[in-house]
């Protein structure tokens, strides 16, 4: 396959940082849209889709995003992933995709990825990482990539796991969970257009305590769904295991979705605090799928979600 295409210009170069971080126009919608385009001569002729997702959020700082992190196999402190996620090499990088699809492989991110990215958008998101963030990820749907390896009709799940190299991932030199880390999707999830693949964030391309070169993002679900650093991609008819089921599937199921109305065992999930605000900060109404009830509820259409969560 040919290499991805590489602009002359970042989408910054359009869209400055600094606007991305002026409240006012985020509040009076002069980019706070949830797709933008990238730059580039390629991006302009394909026009942008736009979407009201994100539409009135403040965005969380680079700094708040990338300072405060779950990232288990770099240490369990929400600073660990930036302290020690620095020593990860991350190119070149390999996703292996097997099981129900008409290509399976070993590709080279480049290659599984070239054209795809042509299709980047900016997806400001509602996220729950540690506590909750609003996050402009750059990305893509996964759907695209699934259309590109061909997905079986017998297919249901989609199966992810994570890098294991413990020694740069130095949290892995510990027992923690078992490793790899595993996480998994229904299909149809897998398939909604707000399921996407990062590869950035703001104008920088996604940093390794984030999950670089290439995460999930499912923003109705609790961030530990979004599983980042991904090296295989698995169709299958049956559920598969994920890591936190694995390791208490009492407080932790294979949905996850935000609900606030589906306590913790050890806490409850009604309120919220959003991250960059202080330990004092205000707690706030926990919202229902995090916000994008009206998008993905058709997805449990009869479903119990307090057994299914």
């Amino acid at each position: 396959m040919a290499g991805r295409y590489k602009s002359d210009l970042k989408w910054s170069d359009v869209t400055p940082k600094r606007d991305y971080m002026n409240r006012r126009q985020l509040m009076a919608g002069a980019g706070a849209l949830a797709l933008g385009s990238i730059a580039g001569p390629a991006m302009a002729s394909l026009g942008a889709r736009k979407s009201n997702y994100g539409r009135g959020l403040e965005l969380n700082t680079y700094e708040d995003i990338t300072s405060y992190n779950n990232f288990y196999e770099f240490g369990t402190g929400k600073d660990d992933a930036k302290n020690n996620a620095g020593r990860l090499t991350t190119d070149p990088w390999s996703i292996t995709v097997d099981g129900m699809v008409d290509k399976p492989g070993k590709y080279d991110l480049d290659d599984l990825t070239s054209g795809i990215s042509l299709e980047e958008r900016i997806y400001r998101f509602r996220c729950v990482e540690a506590w909750s963030m609003v996050v402009p990820w750059v990305g893509f749907e996964l759907s695209d990539l699934l259309a590109r390896v061909g997905v079986q009709s017998s297919a249901k799940y989609v199966a992810f796991e994570t890098l294991v190299r413990p020694d740069e991932m130095i949290g892995q030199r510990r027992p923690v969970l078992d490793w790899p880390y595993r996480e998994g999707l229904t299909l149809n999830e897998a398939m909604h257009p707000l399921t996407i693949m990062a590869t950035g964030l703001y104008d920088e391309p996604i940093p390794n305590q984030n999950g670089a070169p290439i995460r999930l993002v499912v923003p109705w679900k609790y961030g530990f769904k979004s599983i980042k650093s991904i090296v295989r991609i698995t169709l299958t008819d049956t559920r598969p295991p994920i890591s936190w089921e694995m390791a208490n599937p009492r407080e932790y199921g294979f949905f996850s979705n935000v609900n606030p109305n589906v306590d913790h065992p050890r806490w409850s999930q009604a309120t919220e605090r959003k991250i960059g605000g202080g330990l004092f900060s205000k707690r706030v109404p926990t919202l229902m799928f995090n916000g994008y009830e009206s998008e993905v509820a058709g997805l449990y259409a009869g479903m119990d979600l307090t057994k299914n969560f």
